[in-house]
């Protein structure tokens, strides 16, 4: 890729005399289930269609809703009138090319609106993109599906081994007459003191908070083995972590202690499978939240210790082999970073 830096050889140019901006119509009058073609929104595959307004190879950007979130589309299709679909001029400008460009640019400067973002094609044909020769343009796409590919690849590994975590569970308990307990008969429940901003930076204990993030402290207030349950989330969407040790926690966090000497993976998993339910039993509003008399309507199955014990080691082991994933797919993710960062930035 040495020529790709040259950037000498680089033209900027504005979106009006590379490429062409169709708009979207509305589609109920070709929708059809048989159709041959798809149908597009911003948000991605809406259903088939009879016809279709753009050809391959186009990218997806939201007029209004998601307008940071292009899609690359490879076959023809039918863009709803929410979505402006960008079709790019190929013998001066790449396809992909102009979708990576899309990817890392931010549409929401040319907002005008409060309530929904909303984009206008005037405004966006005065975007400049920087243009190096076709062959550079090719070669960048080129390099960055590549790292693209990868990073779904690790994606998908770290899903297919939660699913064989859940298998194993379901191959180990479902339906063999273990017995269930309640919430209260399960876990020792108490909740953080803090409130969530009152983590330090470079602090000595972990600070659990209802953020996917682990925060750091200064003080400690607990000092044992738990489960840490969000417990309140503006989508819902909660999260579980195990910790054993000195930490802190924010007070809608829960602080959960196992009540026997169970295994804390066992459990732990019993409640990450719980979390869609829990997401969809939650109160509030702009923020939804759990509260115990919910929490108390969850059944546990409680097997015999061997049997957890051995569920312990296969998650222990998964584990091991999400680490090593997990730690390729960080490497792989600010790889891509830079590159987007070099070649656009």
């Amino acid at each position: 890729m040495s020529g790709a830096l040259k950037r000498d050889e680089w033209k900027t140019v504005t979106w009006s005399s590379i490429l062409e901006i169709k708009n979207g119509k509305d589609y109920k009058a070709v929708a059809n289930e048989n159709g041959a073609y798809p149908i597009y929104g911003s948000g991605g595959r809406m259903g088939y269609a009879d016809s279709y307004i753009c050809p391959e190879d186009t990218t997806i950007i939201g007029r209004k809703g998601s307008i940071n979130k292009p899609i690359y589309v490879s076959e023809k299709f039918w863009n709803v009138d929410t979505a402006f679909g960008l079709v790019a001029k190929k013998e001066v400008l790449n396809p992909k090319f102009l979708y990576y460009f899309c990817v890392q640019y931010n549409f929401e400067k040319h907002n005008k609106t409060v309530t929904i973002p909303s984009l206008t094609k005037a405004d966006l044909l005065t975007i400049k993109i920087p243009l190096p020769p076709l062959d550079i343009q090719r070669q960048i796409a080129d390099t960055l599906d590549k790292v693209t590919e990868l990073i779904t690849l690790r994606k998908t590994q770290l899903e297919k081994l939660d699913e064989l975590v859940k298998a194993r569970f379901v191959e180990m308990f479902d339906g063999k007459g273990y017995p269930t307990l309640k919430w209260e008969e399960v876990f020792n429940t108490t909740t953080g003191k803090l409130d969530s901003n009152a983590m330090v930076e470079n602090g000595e204990y972990p600070f659990f908070t209802c953020a996917k993030e682990v925060f750091r402290i200064d003080k400690y207030a607990f000092d044992q083995e738990a489960l840490l349950l969000a417990g309140n989330n503006a989508a819902g969407k909660y999260d579980v972590k195990y910790y054993k040790g000195k930490f802190n926690a924010y007070q809608r966090t829960y602080v959960l202690g196992l009540k026997e000497e169970w295994s804390y993976q066992l459990f732990k998993y019993q409640l990450e499978d719980k979390l869609m339910y829990l997401q969809q039993q939650s109160l509030g509003g702009l923020t939804k939240y759990l509260t115990l008399k919910i929490l108390g309507e969850l059944d546990f199955i409680v097997p015999s210790m061997d049997n957890q014990n051995e569920f312990t080691r296969f998650v222990e082991q998964t584990d091991k082999s999400k680490s090593i994933i997990q730690q390729s797919l960080d490497t792989l993710e600010t790889l891509k970073k830079s590159l987007m960062q070099e070649y656009f930035g």
